[in-house]
């Protein structure tokens, strides 16, 4: 019952476990188009890009006869209903029905690519109150010239801090040499003469530094705390003490020669020593108390100031690529700038390509017997509406090949992808403890731990913090991701580790390698796909080793009770459209019995002999007459008055236009008697002269017969006129517009 999947990848644990649960494969009886990975980070996918044809075609091609593919070929005509595959765009994403389980979600590049996480971390503040640098280092695209410019202003501020930083040090180190207690220095041999000498280099080095170069650098970090805290606010742009770009220029050149000349390493040496307590601070002095309280307040309000280290080295990645091959590495470190906005500057990509980012090196990185290492650790989205996270219990180490150094920025001593690392060969002088394999599982780094004296740190800093960081980073992505239901997908985050323990996230990767390249990734990768498994297609009870993360609450509605409501009233009936009142009244009838006109002069008055008047009382009420209709007279009625005088109409000053008086007429429906004008039938026809024996009703002032108003009835094309459906007549109807 839906048990058929299909699968499009190397995927032989997922296969083999499927068809123990009862599962039919389907399989692919065509070849695929190979997607490039344009996602993953980590090693394994492009390894088995030709791993996935060959496999696609041996399946193509295979005629066996087992049980497998006699099932196999019964449901060739069926519908997959799990659909496993190394890539999402394999198939068609939006043609899936609602039934069909897959292992990918959709438009996941806001996590998935480095300048996708880049851009989103910034606006964690607005999902949750945490701060994205206290986690993830800041990161810049080098694409847009407002992110370049930011990039630069961040690498002058941390060379400034870097020159206290030397300061501080390079003072204990020139004193503690001279402060060590007489038998520490027996004891320790030769390393105390490594020590003297390096206070003898230190003390040396600050007798030849310029004051002026201390003072720019505590100029530019007082600049850098006050723009913090909004002091510059009402400072205008004119009025600023900035540094000038030649001034810039020369601060930068004294920095590289103080800092990554010759002495660059011996400091270093120095602060590892004093850490270890094979040197001792002395008394500071005035300008190790300025330096050092700049350096307070800088690391109040930049989590990051113990990582920055001394060099400012940078490193560059391809925004949306996966891992550097080619000719040339694509991951580079770098710690000039201008050799950086070079780079950026040389393929002149468009700002929509976003080639590059540049994200700050974790320079104080923990070491494990010398040698760098990352943290691969698993977590599983089942749902994004709402946000369900399982993270995985099991995470693996992976060392780099080569002894950790600053004085050297190649690839193979700073980055740990396999991808990178698997093609060199383990430094002779590399610690002799590390694996040959060069992996890690986090289970032997717990029992490292320990013997180290620091066996509490995995369970209250380092496995808390990834949890966090998990978390953090997929409530900013949940609004990006499309939210399809019966999906999944398996992720891979990258973590280092500081000299603190805590762990700095670098990059989140969509299918991460499930290549048993080594024993702890052959044990691991099948054991974390079979409890996938478990988590998203069985839906059971057991989920392995796998712990829910977090799941989303879902919001409570209010409390709702329909049944105690009620209907109380009568039906709403679509209201009648309003007749206006219309009395349709020859013009020659009308205006020949209005009497009234003779108070307006001789000029005024119709002559009988003289024929119909009508052309010149048209021309002087301003009205059109249409052939063979009568003309409307649109008015609200009034009662009748109560005196026997006939109705005066009058003439406009303004306009010289007359005003006719309103016809009486009265609503059939009304019941109160009228004796003042009898009820009109519907055969009979106004008669002219009845008019002189019941006066219309007079027309206010206020209501003036314009041009327009006048229009034939609807329907009338005699002479009489139907006043049966007019109101009565003590009721007004309200005015036309």
């Amino acid at each position: 019952e839906k048990k058929i999947f299909s699968i499009y990848g190397h995927y032989p644990v997922v296969r083999a476990a499927l068809r123990r649960k009862g599962w039919v494969e389907k399989k692919f009886h065509f070849l695929p188009k190979v997607i490039p990975d344009v996602e993953d980070e980590g090693a394994g996918v492009a390894d088995v890009t030709c791993g996935k044809v060959k496999e696609n075609q041996e399946m193509a091609l295979e005629k066996t006869d087992d049980i497998h593919n006699v099932m196999s070929r019964l449901v060739k005509n069926e519908m997959p209903y799990l659909l496993w595959t190394i890539k999402r765009d394999a198939i068609d994403y939006h043609s899936l029905t609602c039934d069909q389980m897959l292992n990918h979600y959709a438009k996941t590049a806001s996590f998935t690519t480095k300048i996708g996480l880049c851009v989103n971390m910034r606006s964690l503040p607005w999902y949750v109150p945490a701060n994205p640098d206290s986690f993830f280092p800041r990161c810049y695209s080098l694409c847009t010239e407002s992110e370049q410019q930011e990039f630069l202003e961040d690498f002058r501020r941390t060379m400034a801090s870097s020159i206290l930083k030397w300061v501080v040090s390079h003072q204990s180190c020139s004193r503690s040499g001279r402060s060590k207690p007489r038998g520490r220095r027996e004891e320790a041999g030769n390393s105390d003469l490594s020590s003297r000498q390096d206070a003898e280099n230190a003390e040396a080095k600050l007798r030849g530094l310029p004051g002026q170069l201390v003072d720019i650098a505590c100029k530019v970090c007082q600049a850098y705390l006050g723009q913090l805290e909004h002091e510059d606010i009402d400072t205008s742009a004119d009025a600023a003490e900035d540094l000038t770009e030649a001034e810039w220029e020369d601060l930068t050149q004294q920095y590289y020669s103080l800092i990554q000349g010759t002495l660059g390493s011996s400091i270093v040496l120095c602060i590892f020593k004093i850490q270890k307590g094979m040197m001792s601070f002395g008394p500071p002095t005035a300008r190790d108390r300025q330096c050092q309280a700049l350096l307070n307040q800088i690391t109040s309000v930049n989590p990051q100031t113990d990582i920055d280290g001394f060099r400012n080295i940078w490193i560059i990645k391809p925004a949306a690529k996966s891992r550097g091959r080619g000719e040339s590495p694509d991951i580079v470190c770098m710690d000039r700038v201008e050799e950086i906005l070079e780079l950026a500057a040389t393929d002149h990509p468009l700002p929509r390509d976003n080639k590059w980012v540049v994200q700050k090196y974790i320079e104080t990185p923990l070491l494990i017997y010398d040698t760098k290492f990352d943290i691969r650790q698993w977590f599983l989205v089942t749902d994004w509406n709402p946000l369900t996270i399982w993270f995985y219990k099991e995470s693996y180490l992976r060392f780099s090949t080569q002894r950790f150094s600053l004085d050297k920025l190649d690839s193979a001593i700073h980055l740990c992808n396999n991808a990178v690392q698997k093609h060199l060969k383990n430094d002779v002088g590399r610690s002799p403890l590390l694996p040959a394999h060069n992996m890690w599982t986090s289970a032997k780094f717990q029992e490292y731990l320990q013997r180290q004296g620091r066996g509490a740190v995995w369970g209250s800093v380092i496995y808390p913090s990834m949890k966090k960081a998990i978390i953090h980073a997929m409530k900013v992505a949940q609004d990006h991701v499309e939210p399809r239901k019966n999906s999944f997908e398996l992720y891979g985050a990258d973590f280092v580790l500081g000299r603190d323990f805590r762990p700095w996230l670098i990059e989140i990767n969509s299918s991460p390698t499930m290549h048993p390249s080594t024993p702890v990734t052959a044990q691991l990768c099948a054991q974390v796909q079979e409890d996938t498994i478990k988590v998203a297609v069985d839906r059971s009870c057991d989920v392995g080793n796998f712990e829910l993360l977090w799941r989303q609450p879902v919001v409570e509605l209010p409390p709702f009770s329909g049944s105690d409501l009620c209907v109380a009233g009568v039906s709403v009936r679509t209201a009648r459209r309003q007749v206006l009142p219309a009395c349709n009244l020859k013009a020659s009838a009308l205006l020949l019995d209005t009497q009234p006109l003779e108070a307006q002069g001789p000029s005024a008055m119709p002559d009988p002999a003289q024929g119909s008047p009508r052309p010149a009382l048209q021309r002087d009420l301003g009205l059109k007459e249409e052939k063979g209709h009568p003309l409307a007279l649109l008015a609200p009625l009034r009662g009748l008055p109560e005196s026997s005088g006939a109705p005066q109409p009058t003439r406009t000053k303004a306009a010289g236009k007359v005003e006719l008086p309103a016809c009486p007429c009265r609503h059939v429906d009304s019941q109160a008697p009228s004796t003042d004008v009898p009820e009109a039938q519907p055969t009979k026809h106004w008669d002219p002269n009845q008019l002189n024996a019941h006066p219309p009703a007079p027309v206010p002032q206020s209501l003036k017969t314009v041009e327009g108003a006048l229009r034939p009835p609807p329907g009338g094309k005699g002479g009489g006129t139907d006043c049966s459906h007019l109101p009565d007549h003590g009721h007004r109807m309200p005015r036309t517009p």
